[in-house]
């Protein structure tokens, strides 16, 4: 039971690394992207038309190309969160709009836009249920080493899972190194910083910010299609996403703008948001009601805020965010 809760975790908090990995990339570049949960939502369901294409094609779906079917709906997805960030650094960085808005602005569009997208596929099958399940492209995204299911709780906890699973973490931890250990990672925190003076240095300011905040969304993008093709078995509909974006943004606070820690805390963030329904299991001496599962459902927020409060009283500027963060750089104002 434990083995099964700790894989269910894992499962759930792939979505919140990919998120939180593009999230950190964005912010160090001091880009506050507050739609990152649009992006995800963005990146989902173009995966997800990707899909649709291709399995119609198919005049045998059993003779689908797993090639083709991991690559389509992974270009479509990181086409639609790359069209998300440059909207957003268009918008932020060349017309110098307010961050906090334009981040609330695109959630709502990607929300919108996503819905749209995915009500117009399930009229076109015509399903009798709201949704539209997409198997044939699925199976190979959620397919895991086929000698895992004979290890027994080692194989069910580190090696039960889909290739961007094990994706998710190698970009978390080749981010980690990229910002610590190479120039061009330097480079983009000290625009994160103080862009005057990484501008002054001979920094191209513009580039950085564009760069970091496309490759963010397109990171964070990828949460949404693993969610879709791995987490939920190619079943898309409306709105099931939840709030998984906003636990993604919640979780950089968590970890200190630190991708690597960004593994164990969205591992963290999943068993959290799935306990509720093991505490039966757990502790069958407990009753547990539908409001004490909603408040359980709060932990991962609560937790964020007190390390937000912890870290600001500690004063420590490596557990603080970019200087620059949300802030519009004027270079004449240099």
């Amino acid at each position: 039971m434990i083995a099964a809760f700790i894989h269910r975790a894992i499962m759930q908090g792939i979505p919140l690394l990919f998120g939180a990995t593009g999230e950190i990339v964005t912010e160090k570049s001091g880009n506050l992207n507050l739609g990152i949960p649009g992006v995800m939502y963005v990146g989902g369901i173009s995966g997800v038309i990707g899909a649709f294409l291709y399995e119609n094609s198919l005049a045998d779906k059993s003779q689908a190309n797993g090639f083709l079917a991991i690559m389509i709906p992974m270009l479509c997805c990181l086409l639609g969160s790359l069209i998300m960030g440059l909207i957003y650094s268009f918008l932020t960085t060349t017309l110098r709009a307010n961050q906090n808005v334009t981040g609330l602005a695109i959630t709502t569009f990607g929300v919108g836009l996503g819905n749209f997208f995915g009500g117009s596929l399930i009229k076109i099958v015509g399903a009798d249920v709201p949704s539209i399940t997409l198997s044939v492209t699925s199976k190979f995204f959620s397919a895991s080493l086929p000698f895992a299911s004979n290890l027994g709780w080692f194989g069910e906890i580190f090696l039960s899972y889909g290739f961007l699973a094990y994706l998710a973490i190698i970009i978390a931890i080749v981010t980690s190194l990229y910002l610590k250990k190479t120039r061009s990672g330097l480079n983009l925190r000290a625009v994160g910083e103080n862009p005057a003076t990484a501008d002054a240095a001979g920094i191209n300011v513009t580039r950085y910010k564009y760069v970091s905040t496309c490759v963010g969304s397109m990171i964070a993008g990828l949460g949404g299609l693993y969610y879709v093709m791995d987490y939920a078995n190619g079943i898309w509909s409306n709105n099931a996403f939840g709030d998984r974006g906003w636990l993604a943004i919640a979780l950089v606070i968590f970890t200190v703008w630190k991708p690597n820690f960004a593994i164990i805390g969205s591992i963290l963030f999943g068993g959290l948001y799935i306990v509720h329904n093991y505490l039966n299991q757990f502790f069958p001496f407990i009753p547990v009601d539908m409001s004490t599962q909603e408040l359980i459902k709060m932990a991962p927020y609560v937790i964020t805020v007190l390390v937000l409060i912890i870290n600001s009283m500690r004063k420590k500027r490596e557990s603080q965010p970019p200087e620059a963060l949300g802030l519009s750089y004027f270079r004449e104002d240099r």
